[in-house]
């Protein structure tokens, strides 16, 4: 039996009866209440499914595009037909359907870099819709980046990717991961435009010390970073390591210091 359908003893007529409705609405093969006609229903089944298929296109736009429309149709009805969400709310739903992807899809078919596009897709949705505020009343937009504490925007995320998924497009459908991570910073800037960056794995692991250190001055975090590549001349390594820190402060991915 779908879960979706499930029963409890006892339950009220209206209940089993709304059940009844939906899990129709989900998919023709389950029952509908006795006393509504088909074709009644299917008004209902191809108005809800299109509501939900036409916001996931518009929410996964790349992955639209690199489908054809029975592939597509397809996995959208079945995400729709049994996927359990846990919220209706429709700025949500984005996330719900990554959830699918990632914990109940399971398809051959699929193309191996699926699931990591959709996640890279739905991180620019949620940035664009965040409702995270910046206190600047904490941070110094004119200070030392090295002598103070580096701060980052609660609205630019470090990414690590097996595929290019910033690349992927009709003309570009990779079969295997790179041999070397992509890494992206995928951030909203000060005119609320979501962007995307691409660094390289040191300014990722920059990046990863001041979120997780957030005491620590940008010279402490760049020589952490210097201690973790013996192979590297030092001086080079902090050097590169400033002018990462003033170009992720130009492009707002960090906003100042924290003031003292």
């Amino acid at each position: 039996m779908n879960p979706l359908q499930s029963k409890p003893a006892n339950q009220p007529e209206f209940i089993r009866r709304q059940l009844e409705f939906a899990a129709n609405i989900r998919h023709p093969d389950n029952a509908a209440p006795a006393d509504i006609e088909d074709r009644r229903m299917a008004v209902y089944r191809e108005l809800f499914y299109n509501n939900v298929e036409d916001f996931m296109a518009g929410s996964y736009p790349v992955i639209r595009e690199l489908m054809d429309d029975e592939s597509w149709h397809a996995m959208i009805r079945d995400y729709y037909s049994r996927h359990k969400a846990k919220t209706p709310l429709f700025p949500t739903m984005p996330a719900e359907f990554l959830d699918y992807l990632q914990n109940e899809r399971n398809s051959e078919n699929d193309p191996p870099f699926l699931i990591e596009l959709a996640h890279y897709e739905w991180i620019e949705l949620a940035l664009a819709v965040s409702d995270e505020s910046i206190d600047m009343q904490t941070i110094d937009p004119n200070a030392s980046l090295l002598e103070a504490s580096p701060v980052i925007s609660p609205v630019a995320l470090s990414l690590s990717y097996a595929f290019p998924v910033h690349k992927i497009s009709p003309d570009f459908k990779p079969t295997h991961p790179d041999n070397t991570p992509t890494f992206l910073v995928v951030y909203r800037n000060r005119q609320d435009h979501v962007k995307f960056l691409e660094i390289n794995a040191v300014t990722f692991r920059l990046l990863q010390l001041i979120s997780d250190n957030p005491v620590l001055t940008g010279n402490e975090v760049l020589n952490h970073v210097a201690s973790e590549l013996p192979g590297l001349d030092r001086d080079v390594v902090l050097k590169n390591g400033q002018r990462a820190l003033e170009d992720l402060k130009s492009f707002g991915i960090i906003l100042g210091a924290r003031k003292t």
